[in-house]
């Protein structure tokens, strides 16, 4: 066995199993302790999927890197150009999207990203968005991503939270959020696709969670006139996100998934208080550590 540039643990490729990351905004500052303990443990997937902030999860998960795992849903909340209603008011949204994830990861930046580690795993990715026009699920994966720039608009095009930050354009097509797909934010169906039969899946929201029914869906349909796909994934999205809650505790029960559950999610997807930030870190790297035997056994590393 060898070892990662960045962790001590000799690797443990995980050949079988999907890793899948839901997404959730700053509720990634809990989910983001299980990136730095799958690391610290030498957990390696080779099939790996996120939407969302789930996609910030995978880059950083795939690039070896638990110290960017932590700073980016922690610390990197006091980055004074992180986003406010001031960027917003501009066109640049409530968090700075271009700022956060085409700018950050350059070297000498407040996020630097290790492209030649990323680049170097052998794992396979996809990373989920959205296209605003047509109502298509797109899934990029490594061919699509020549280039660090790649990587991080379409990482950027997974995490444009529709309203709070202005649609990205790659190519032809414009973006949103991937967690408005088919799924609703968890990708199992395409990790399906590509022929996964077992899952390893790290939720956002504690087991009671049922999410409700948008409560302004009037709004999304006026404010997304131009865009009526993302106006009827927006207003639809509870349905799907709680079936597919419900498919994955169909298939805990049956040994083919083990889920990573947040036992407590102390922090809203718009958090920015480094205290609670912190503390919600903290919450997951405890829970990560006790389930960690657990963790091994379902993958065949105990």
């Amino acid at each position: 066995m060898t070892s990662t540039a960045k962790t001590e643990a000799p690797v443990q490729r995980v050949t079988d199993t999907a890793l899948i990351f839901e997404g959730g905004g700053m509720r990634a500052s809990l989910t983001s302790a299980v990136v730095v303990a799958l690391l610290k443990a030498g957990i390696h997937f080779d099939y790996v999927v996120g939407i969302s902030a789930g996609a910030s999860n995978l880059a950083n998960y795939l690039s070896c890197d638990p110290v960017r795992a932590q700073r980016s849903f922690v610390h990197f909340a006091a980055d004074p150009k992180f986003g406010d209603m001031r960027t917003f008011l501009r066109g640049d949204g409530l968090f700075n999207a271009r700022y956060i994830y085409q700018e950050t990861g350059l070297p000498d930046q407040a996020l630097p990203f290790d492209w030649e580690t990323f680049r170097a795993n052998p794992a396979e990715f996809r990373i989920g968005a959205f296209a605003a026009e047509t109502g298509r699920e797109v899934f990029f994966s490594r061919e699509d991503v020549p280039e660090m720039a790649d990587l991080m608009i379409r990482v950027r095009a997974s995490s444009t939270m529709p309203v709070l930050m202005p649609p990205v354009r790659i190519g032809d097509e414009t973006f949103v959020d991937g967690a408005l797909g088919a799924d609703g934010g968890i990708a199992l169906s395409q990790a399906e696709k590509d022929g996964c039969e077992k899952f390893f899946v790290v939720l956002s929201q504690e087991r009671s969670y049922i999410k409700q029914p948008q409560r302004f869906p009037g709004f999304y349909r006026q404010y997304f006139r131009r865009h009526p796909a993302i106006a009827d994934a927006l207003t639809t999205r509870w349905k799907r996100y709680n079936d597919t809650r419900e498919r994955l505790f169909e298939l805990e029960r049956a040994g083919r998934a083990h889920l990573f559950v947040p036992e407590v999610m102390p922090v809203g997807n718009g958090e920015r208080s480094l205290s609670r930030l912190a503390a919600s870190h903290r919450l997951g790297l405890s829970q990560s550590r006790r389930e960690l035997p657990a963790w091994r056994e379902f993958l065949g590393l105990a």
